[in-house]
């Protein structure tokens, strides 16, 4: 009878021993299972941040690259601009000044204008021009040119013209301005393309 009690605890526990390996062994399997997924999620997930770093990576560089071509072009028009600016400004103004600042040449102008004005308007005229002439003008307005008008006349000297003049209807209506800043820009205006295509092809 013990060795069939033996028997039994034996066969007992080498069925359970052999149960309890099998689990064991399908429990580790089923980890090292999970594991692997783990492991090749977490992979994916290093993959896709290492590519979207990079990406980005790329396209700052991109950006970075654009915005220096852009502001590189930017400055190198700004300084043919400047240089072209110079140069207009230096061969126009010193013409332009002598021209409007010798008082014969604006007495002709003047007269010139105000006798196209006067013949086409029955309006008054009112003429601004450079306080620093007022000693070389005054006595030729009031004289001459009232006199070869015939009308009403008004003459103002004002310091904020350098050279030339502004000439219109007393009502202020409209004018028109021949001082040296606007003859040195419709001058600009026509050497501006000339210096250019010389300056830079």
């Amino acid at each position: 009878m013990s060795n069939k009690l033996q028997e039994l605890t034996d066969r007992l526990y080498n069925e359970g021993l052999s149960k309890g390996k099998e689990e064991g062994e399908q429990l580790l399997a089923k980890a090292r299972a999970e594991a692997d997924l783990i492991l090749e999620n977490a992979r994916k997930q290093a993959g896709d941040i290492v590519a979207t770093a990079e990406k980005q990576a790329a396209d700052l560089k991109d950006k970075t690259a654009s915005d220096l071509r852009m502001a590189s072009a930017q400055c190198l028009q700004a300084t043919k601009k400047d240089i072209e600016d110079l140069l207009v400004g230096a061969v126009s103004a010193a013409p332009v000044g002598q021209a409007l600042s010798d008082p014969d040449f604006l007495k002709k102008i003047i007269t010139a204008v105000a006798e196209r004005f006067s013949a086409s308007e029955s309006a008054d005229l009112a003429l601004v021009l450079p306080a620093s002439m007022q000693a070389e003008l005054e006595p030729w307005l009031t004289g001459e040119l009232r006199k070869a008008l015939g009308g009403d006349l008004k003459a103002d000297f004002s310091k904020k013209v350098g050279g030339g003049f502004s000439i219109g209807p007393k009502d202020g209506s409209w004018f028109v301005s021949l001082t040296d800043e606007t003859f040195r820009e419709l001058i600009a205006e026509y050497i501006r393309p000339v210096t250019r295509k010389l300056l830079f092809g």
